[in-house]
């Protein structure tokens, strides 16, 4: 899973952030990115898109992938920006927030010099490329992806304990049965998407 990376380093970039996002088809919460630097060479045994790893598995993972990255950072988008500019280019915001984020271990803000992400773009000035499905090719960009999904569950606990009656601790925000029944029910909370829900209220 290290092609694209080297692929990359072999053009003279040294410095290569990968980036995934999580939370885009969600009703609820923000969209979350992460943006990683790992070291050259380095294969963590078992990193894979985080969609296919179990929530134990993933939390084993991140704590790894924590201790080994070079420079770490996270970007978040609400639901009310989400409502006004749309999911994607929130995601892209998500991402380049990340980016501009992203921190070594002394907590010096790093600034990457190419940029490889999961099927987007980011709108900075910075050589980038988009990879169709980064996280089952890219092991910088499945880092990525485990490192936001972990990020986001933990604060899908904090709102499902703020807003309860929707079990966001459960669902993350995504659209079960059990969510839709509970926004019929109760009506959206402050953290749902209002254009996710047309169908629904």
């Amino acid at each position: 899973m290290l092609e694209i990376e080297n692929k990359v380093r072999s053009k003279g970039y040294k410095y290569i952030a990968c980036i995934d996002e999580v939370g885009r088809g969600c009703l609820a919460g923000d969209v979350v990115a992460c943006a990683i630097v790992m070291p050259k060479d380095l294969v963590i045994e078992g990193v894979k898109d985080s969609k296919k790893l179990t929530p134990k598995k993933r939390k084993k993972l991140y704590i790894e992938i924590l201790k080994s990255s070079l420079a770490l950072g996270f970007g978040q988008v609400d639901s009310k920006i989400i409502d006004k500019i749309n999911i994607k280019e929130s995601t892209r915001l998500a991402m380049k927030k990340a980016v501009l984020d992203l921190r070594d271990r002394n907590g010096n803000l790093i600034k990457p010099d190419f940029l490889l992400i999961d099927a987007e773009e980011v709108y900075l000035d910075i050589p980038q490329k988009s990879i169709i499905k980064g996280d089952a090719k890219s092991h910088g960009i499945a880092c990525a992806s485990i490192m936001a999904k972990v990020f986001r569950d933990k604060q899908c606990e904090v709102w499902g304990e703020k807003y309860s009656g929707y079990l966001i601790e459960k669902n993350k925000g995504y659209g079960t049965k059990e969510h839709r029944e509970a926004i019929k029910k109760l009506g959206p909370s402050p953290i749902h998407r209002l254009t996710f829900l047309k169908n629904i209220i």
